[in-house]
């Protein structure tokens, strides 16, 4: 398995090439599988990710897949479980400091990285793993996410923060008051 994990860094522009056809056509099928059922879909799409993923990546199947961010390395393979870049005790050599036998996960993950095309994702900040996912198919999940996320450049989160702002605003904690926003001008910008 190790070896093939090593494979599969140093390959990782091929597999994020091949990544990004087999998520669009996921993606695609997606009203087919809305129409059998997603929790009908779970079990058998999660054995063949298992499989597959566990065979290239030496895959734990958190459900919450980051290896296209990551270099093709998984970091759930790390002994200290770290998503976000190695810990303090990285070995001479990049070698891990649980391990000694075993590269840093994070080391090959910035190999790999610099490899592939979307390689600066790796800097991306990843949330925590939800434990709840354990066991169930990424796969899926980006399905999901992406057959309902709207298509090309969007303002969208820019725009949901300027409302939630302002709707916090009326509502902040009567501790901490802040004061209130200066109204604009006739010409555009904000009195002092």
């Amino acid at each position: 398995m190790y070896r093939i994990r090593r494979f599969a860094v140093r390959h990782a522009r091929t597999f994020e090439w091949v990544y990004v056809r087999f998520e669009a056509a996921l993606v695609a099928l997606d009203p087919l599988f809305r129409r059998i059922g997603y929790h009908r879909l779970e079990r058998p799409v999660a054995a063949v990710e298992k499989l597959t993923k566990g065979l290239l990546f030496d895959c734990r199947m958190c459900g919450q897949c980051v290896l296209s961010s990551t270099g093709m390395s998984c970091p759930m393979n790390c002994p200290k479980n770290l998503r976000n870049g190695p810990c303090g005790g990285v070995r001479p050599g990049g070698f891990c400091e649980v391990d000694p036998q075993m590269h840093c996960v994070w080391v090959m993950a910035w190999e790999g990285a610099a490899r592939m095309r979307d390689g600066a994702r790796i800097n991306d900040v990843q949330p925590p793993v939800d434990r709840s996912l354990e066991g169930s198919s990424s796969w899926l999940r980006v399905v999901r996410e992406k057959a309902v996320r709207p298509t090309g450049p969007t303002d969208a989160p820019r725009g949901t923060m300027a409302r939630a702002f302002s709707q916090a605003r009326a509502h902040e904690p009567s501790a901490a008051p802040l004061a209130p926003e200066p109204r604009p001008a006739a010409d555009g910008k904000p009195r002092r």
